[in-house]
Formats: C-alpha cells, structure tokens, sequence
C-alpha cells in the first residue's frame, strides 16, 4: 500500500499501520481481530483464519460421492420419434383447434 498524506501534510504508511494493528480487535460484533483470526472475549485466538479459510475449502472442495450414471446398451440407437398423431392425442381440445387452424392454411 502507498503513503498517504494527511490533510495535515503529514505521511502516513498504511500497509505498516496494518501490519502494526494486525492484533487488535476489529470494530463489529463478529469476535475477530483484523487478520480475521477468531478471539475471545480476552483478545486470545480461539481459531487461526489461515486454519479456517482452509478447512472451509476443503469442506468445498473435498471428495463429493460419485454418482452412478444410468447405464445404456452399446447396441441402441436414439429412440424412435414418435408420430405426430399420437402426440395430437396428448394434446388439449384447444391445442387441438390450433393445430387444425394451421392444417387450413397448408391445405390452400
């Protein structure tokens, strides 16, 4: 981080003000320092970030079960396409009546 200069005029460095801080508790209701450590009520750390982002990662990121994929003969072709009657017979009355509308036109 670079130096910044106060409206004052004076220098101040942030990254050795952070790394100077580091410990400190941080402002918010989260129980941690600025290093994101977890700390208790007497500035201890309870859990090391470093450790937590790991174990967080690896809880993502870990070995999922494997999933058995539904097996397919070898020998089978894509099924077959059904006709368009029957699925003019799954269809609703007025789905029906758009198909039959479109029928007229072709039909002239």
């Amino acid at each position: 981080m670079p130096a910044y200069r106060t409206a004052q005029g004076k220098n101040v460095d942030m990254s050795q003000l952070a790394a100077r801080n580091e410990k400190v508790r941080a402002v918010g209701n989260m129980n941690v320092n600025a290093r994101g450590d977890i700390i208790d009520s007497h500035n201890r750390v309870i859990k090391d970030n470093n450790k937590r982002v790991k174990n967080n990662h690896q809880k993502g990121v870990g070995e999922k079960p494997s999933v058995p994929r539904p097996q397919v003969p070898n020998n089978s072709v894509s099924a077959p396409i059904p006709a368009v009657a029957d699925i003019e017979e799954e269809l609703a009355d007025h789905e029906k009546e758009l198909f039959d509308d479109d029928e007229e036109i072709i039909k002239k």
